[in-house]
């Protein structure tokens, strides 16, 4: 008896103990504030905060969250002296708002939370995050703006200004911070270290109307007494070569520094060092730098010491004071540039012409490091192409007028290691010249540089060629995701050309976490839009930006205004985001409306049209040419209709109810002008199909007859016709209206045009061209052929959101509600997809196995998805070796058509079925 007592309670305690472990793994984690962790230098004064829960078990939703917010960290630990604390019953795990005190410039605020959710389980305290403010006033500013005291010759590229100072500190610190920024560029040292790890600070905006400073945590660079700082300034965006109609000074004439320091002692004084008159300025090794053109580095020129204290500095210049208002000074709201990885190059080659040629194996954005051994005065010389030509020499034609250019001149001590400073180039192959001996493949190392955006999407499938595609999209999102979304890195251009983003955002935001990246972009788009509210064809804008009439609104260009900010609505829920941009998008709205008239059609203007749709040499089919007044009417009512549910979305009836009736207004005369009463298109091409059925410009009666024109279009060509506005939408709309093996028959092509063709030539990245180098192998136009192009990468959402199945659901954005859609097809056997939303990671991946498809799915916590099986019988699913019927978190099991659908909880999920048809 008394045994199976002590049995009894054993068992007891054990189950209160597996109850308390499993409550003990509700977890709230990767606290994030305005999407980064801890982040230094914000100005937003009520950011938002967000965390991801973790449980292992099923359908976990929070129930309520508690924040507590203090100054320090013993005190948000401890719970006292609390400056905000939020107990909320709520399932909102993602922007929450700050509501406590007003706070104060360089004021540090410490947060935690916790979450109870619907098992009655309770987290313990999360780990402390933090965000830090920054300088929130003009008058927090006691530095001046600086440039050095000396004249130069502004047409050309000079020698690089280094600028330095000695101070002293006065007690034991505390902490201390700098605030840096520049009209230019900048690279940073305090004592001999370089301060904070970005690249291409402060960034590329709007300069006419802002400019970012950033702040840095330098307590361990400082020391006690005697202290220096130095810095190198570059031209940059600024005013180095910009555009391509060999344009400089865009911005400005001089460069110039703004640098301030505060250091809190521990006595509790404060002290602030800033730049200012008494500041000193020379030139070294840096002779040029260019973002196009490249850089030459004399190193018997450097100035060794001189970002150290008790550096003579006697020689040099001075500066004068010069003014940029500090009024538009701003925080960075987007990502640092930094060094990502590096590449080593995979052999050396002789070229016919007899060039030696390093092949890195990846095209590439970045530069080399350089280690070479040799006599003084040596100069090596490293030029950069991405492609070779059809002989296999080194080809630069396509780079225009962009040099991409290093030089570097040996000081002769030793083995010497150089990197650039102010300078990027986009390049699979180095030539080299003028190395002392023969170099190996230890001579180089790539440097792979981009916005330091977090990877947050994967896809693989049983196609190795489209795990190339895959490859090739995300890497021609790091080589044009540096601080804008460039159209290309290598030649004499690289701006942030609208078209191109608003076609590629959406796999951008699959790929990757890119909120904070477009946060930032949209508003400089904001700022430089015109007054007419025409948006530039480039944002920032530096093309005759002071003419209120050129080089903007171009249909489906600048309709990125509305599309952007919508696709990271649906990525991340930012409903902020459309609060901020929703003025702009009205102001394009009314541009359109005035281009139109009162006949609602857009027929006037300049439009780049479906930029490089297919094109061909037959005498009886010039081209897929689509009329550019049908699509820049289309485009009209698509960003009209988007701008009615963000009018909803942001309790906007009398505006949503406006737009409403203009998109119906516009749909009539749409239908009216390009459209037969039997739902022919007068442009009748894929991308006017895939635009208007898009869009919702055709009868709801006559779509499934459009739909199969496009179909019959596709299948008598049997490839892609699109060009840039078509391509994001063809796939979509076929596998809307029945035709998903036709999306996949063009996603498998491998001849010209196709996506898999690049692949067969060899392409490590996606061309801004089908057919960059021809059939034959000569090359396209070398006037514009760029070989690292994003822009039909835009493929790289459907091969997520249908090939994988992982959809977002628009009236639950942010992936709070998942779509799971597995679609075989296309000849594979398997696909797996991932991505890291802002509740968690979702994945799915599907196999067919003797018949059986088997999928597995993992739900975050505090989410939910709803799930579609294709040519499933709900009778004969089983999960985890349970019948559907049987298994936990799933609920509503329907039998729709062929298809099995239902709705799950969070967890992980394993079904299999015998495939029907």
């Amino acid at each position: 008896m008394k045994s199976a007592l002590f049995l009894l309670a054993t068992c007891f305690l054990l189950a209160i103990l597996a109850v308390n472990a499993i409550a003990a793994d509700l977890k709230a984690t990767r606290l994030r504030c305005e999407y980064k962790v801890d982040p230094m230098g914000i100005e937003i004064q009520n950011p938002r905060l967000s965390w991801e829960l973790q449980s292992p078990l099923r359908n976990v939703l929070q129930q309520a969250f508690e924040i507590r917010a203090a100054n320090s960290l013993s005190d948000v630990q401890s719970g006292k002296n609390l400056i905000w604390q939020t107990n909320v019953s709520s399932d909102q795990s993602n922007h929450v708002v700050y509501e406590g005190p007003a706070l104060h410039s360089g004021d540090r605020v410490y947060w935690q939370v916790r979450v109870w959710d619907n098992h009655d389980n309770t987290s313990a305290w999360s780990q402390p995050a933090f965000w830090e403010m920054g300088l929130l006033q003009p008058s927090d500013w006691q530095a001046i703006w600086i440039t050095p005291d000396w004249q130069e010759d502004v047409s050309k590229s000079n020698p690089a200004p280094m600028l330095r100072k000695e101070f002293v500190t006065t007690g034991e610190i505390e902490s201390a911070r700098a605030y840096v920024s520049a009209l230019g560029l900048y690279e940073m040292w305090l004592n001999g270290q370089r301060v904070g790890d970005e690249v291409f600070t402060p960034g590329w905006t709007a300069y006419d109307d802002r400019v970012q400073y950033q702040t840095y945590d330098v307590t361990d660079l400082l020391k006690n007494g005697e202290n220096a700082i130095g810095v190198y300034v570059g031209d940059g965006w600024y005013r180095g070569n910009l555009g391509f109609r060999d344009q400089r000074n865009v911005y400005g004439e001089n460069l110039a520094l703004l640098a301030q320091i505060e250091i809190k002692y521990k006595d509790g004084s404060t002290e602030i060092l800033g730049s200012d008159a008494t500041w000193k300025a020379s030139t070294g090794p840096i002779l040029k730098s260019d973002i196009y053109d490249g850089e030459f580095y004399d190193a018997r020129l450097e100035k060794e010491g001189w970002t150290r204290s008790g550096y003579d500095d006697s020689e040099w210049k001075g500066v004068t004071k010069t003014s940029y208002p500090m009024h538009q000074l701003v925080a960075p709201e987007g990502l640092p540039v930094r060094k990502i990885t590096e590449i080593k190059p995979v052999k050396i080659m002789q070229t016919p012409e007899g060039d030696t040629v390093f092949d890195m194996g990846q095209n590439m954005v970045g530069w080399l490091r350089l280690n070479v051994k040799g006599p003084k005065g040596t100069t090596v010389t490293l030029r950069h192409a991405e492609v070779l030509d059809n002989e296999g020499n080194f080809y630069t034609e396509n780079l225009r007028a962009a040099d991409q250019l290093l030089k570097y001149t040996l000081k002769g001590q030793g083995t010497e290691t150089y990197e650039p400073h102010f300078t990027f180039m986009g390049f699979r192959y180095v030539a080299i010249e003028g190395y002392p001996g023969t170099p190996d493949l230890d001579t180089i190392t790539g440097i792979v540089i981009h916005s330091d955006y977090e990877i947050t999407g994967t896809f693989a499938c049983s196609n190795e060629l489209i795990n190339q595609l895959q490859h090739n999209i995300q890497w021609g999102q790091r080589g044009n995701f540096l601080d804008v979304p460039t159209d290309c890195p290598q030649r004499d251009e690289r701006l942030g050309w609208t078209g191109d983003a608003q076609a590629f955002a959406p796999t951008a935001a699959f790929n990757a976490d890119v909120a904070a990246f477009y946060t930032k972009w949209l508003a400089d788009l904001a700022l430089d839009q015109k007054e007419s509210g025409a948006i530039p064809h480039v944002i920032p804008n530096c093309l005759n930006r002071k003419d209120p009439n050129a080089n903007a609104g171009s249909s489906g260009w600048a309709d990125a205004g509305v599309i952007v900010p919508w696709s990271v609505y649906l990525a991340y829920g930012d409903k902020r985001i459309l609060e901020r941009q929703y003025e702009s998008m009205k102001k394009w709205i009314e541009y359109m409306q005035t281009k139109a008239g009162d006949n609602y059609l857009w027929q006037e203007g300049h439009h780049y049209g479906d930029w490089l749709a297919f094109n061909t040499t037959r005498s009886d089919y010039p081209g897929a040419t689509t009329d550019k007044d049908l699509i820049a009417t289309a485009f009209f009512g698509y960003s009209t209709s988007l701008v009615q549910r963000i009018a909803e979305i942001l309790e906007k009836p009398a505006d949503a109810e406006y737009y409403k009736l203009l998109f119906n207004n516009i749909t009539d005369a749409f239908q009216a002008e390009y459209m037969t009463p039997n739902g022919r298109l007068s442009s009748n091409t894929q991308t006017a199909y895939a635009l208007a059925l898009s869009f919702e410009l055709i009868p709801e009666s006559l779509r499934q007859t459009a739909a199969d024109r496009l179909a019959d279009d596709v299948r008598k060509f049997k490839h892609i016709t699109t060009g840039f506005l078509g391509t994001p939408l063809i796939a979509h709309v076929l596998h809307e209206y029945g035709y998903t093996d036709v999306a996949f028959m063009l996603l498998n092509r491998k001849e010209y045009p196709s996506w898999l063709y690049p692949i067969t030539k060899g392409a490590t990245t996606i061309w801004e061209r089908w057919d960059g180098i021809k059939p034959d192998g000569s090359f396209q136009n070398k006037g514009m052929n760029s070989f690292n192009h994003y822009a039909y990468g835009a493929i790289g959402e459907w091969l997520y959101s249908v090939v994988a199945g992982i959809d977002i659901d628009p009236q639950n954005p942010g992936y709070k509600h998942i779509l799971i859609h597995p679609n075989p097809g296309g000849e594979l056997s398997w696909a797996e997809a991932s991505i890291h939303s802002i509740y968690g990671k979702i994945s799915l991946k599907w196999e067919i196995i003797d018949g059986n498809l088997n999928v597995q799915v993992d739900v975050p916590a505090n989410t939910r998805a709803s799930v579609k099986l294709p040519h499933a019988n709900t009778d004969q699913v089983r999960e985890s070796d349970n019948p559907l019927s049987q298994a936990t978190a799933i609920s509503d099991i329907q039998q729709k058509g062929n298809d099995a659908v239902f709705k799950i909880g969070s967890g992980t999920y394993r079904f299999v079925y015998p495939i029907t048809q």
